[in-house]
């Protein structure tokens, strides 16, 4: 075989690995890419409230583990309740498992007004997985309350803004605060001198209600028509938009009373630092069939939710721009912590 010959061979050679190269090199990538996709959580979730049992997340998180234990069975997804802190305890916990979605925290604005306050870390060390919808706040008092509207409760803390008491779940800033605050700080009333008491979940601020040891608790709309229900509290205000319809279609919000505060409460999850896209596509194509669901929409009418699905990019932004306000309203309240 001559020279010319036998270099042609090897070049052929050459050729035929590059080629096979060059075609394992894709089908292996795409391998691994189709395996980290199909992530899915190996042993138990925990879905963590911020309050104790009988508050809103608590509650929430028990309608979305029945859903979703039933759409899939194979999973054991428990809840988990990490009171105390104003839900900093809950975040703390959440970070001892970086990079771990098998660990979500049911989110809402305390985590932001935590921080601001000084307590629990920052948003931007956690990892927003969801946005799944907003709820509004509702003022409640008890059924033999002097306190008819609120107007009246606006009227009386005009003249002496210690007049009454409040129950507050589950921190000072938070949003069933702001719920009533937003409100009087309309009306001129210096919202530093109001007195309040801090429980760790609506449920429990709604006892001492019962107990006559605080006046008034502005709690989530969904637990407020709960109890309305059952006749155990009368709801004077909601910071909603505009009037709800069915069972509060007799209910005017704050606005119709004449002060203009509107104060949505979201929920959504957040996950430990460190989680990767294929987790987080997981959780989204898994919240996605619980918010397609006809149980899920039953619940969302049940109790007054909006659905707002937004991805974590899209939760991210909400969490940036809601930090911005709601440290406008905790320096308004003396509670701004400066960052060194």
């Amino acid at each position: 075989m001559s020279y010319r010959l036998i270099r042609t061979a090897g070049w052929h050679r050459r050729w035929i690995v590059l080629a096979r190269i060059a075609l394992a090199t894709p089908l292996a990538f795409a391998a691994a890419h189709e395996a980290a996709a199909q992530w899915k959580p190996e042993g138990a979730i925990e879905l963590i409230a911020t309050n104790a049992p009988g508050g809103g997340s608590d509650r929430i998180l028990r309608l979305m583990q029945k859903v979703m234990q039933e759409q899939r069975t194979t999973l054991t997804i428990n809840v988990v309740n990490k009171p105390g802190g104003g839900s900093a305890i809950a975040y703390n916990y959440l970070n001892q498992h970086p990079g771990d979605a098998r660990f979500l925290v049911m989110a809402s604005k305390n985590v932001l007004t935590n921080n601001i306050a000084g307590h629990g870390p920052s948003y931007t060390t956690l990892t927003p997985v969801a946005h799944l919808f907003t709820e509004y706040i509702a003022v409640t008092v008890t059924p033999n309350s002097p306190i008819k509207s609120g107007r009246e409760l606006v009227e009386r803390l005009q003249k002496d803004p210690r007049a009454l008491s409040f129950g507050i779940a589950a921190s000072i800033g938070g949003a069933n605060h702001q719920g009533v605050a937003a409100a009087l700080s309309k009306a001129g009333i210096d919202i530093k001198k109001l007195r309040a008491a801090i429980f760790p979940s609506g449920g429990a601020a709604s006892t001492a209600l019962f107990g006559v040891h605080v006046d008034v608790v502005p709690v989530s709309v969904g637990f407020a028509t709960s109890l309305m229900r059952n006749g155990q509290v009368r709801i004077i205000a909601i910071a909603a938009p505009q009037r709800l319809p069915g069972d509060l279609a007799d209910v005017p919000t704050w606005r119709e009373q004449g002060y203009d505060a509107v104060v949505p409460q979201w929920r959504g999850f957040i996950g430990p630092r460190g989680l990767t896209a294929p987790q987080l596509a997981y959780w989204e194509q898994s919240f996605r069939r619980l918010l397609d669901s006809p149980e899920w929409k039953k619940e969302l009418d049940a109790n007054f939710w909006q659905a707002d699905y937004r991805n974590g990019a899209g939760f991210r932004k909400v969490l940036d721009e809601d930090n911005v306000e709601l440290t406008r309203f905790l320096d308004e309240l003396g509670l701004l912590v400066k960052k060194s």
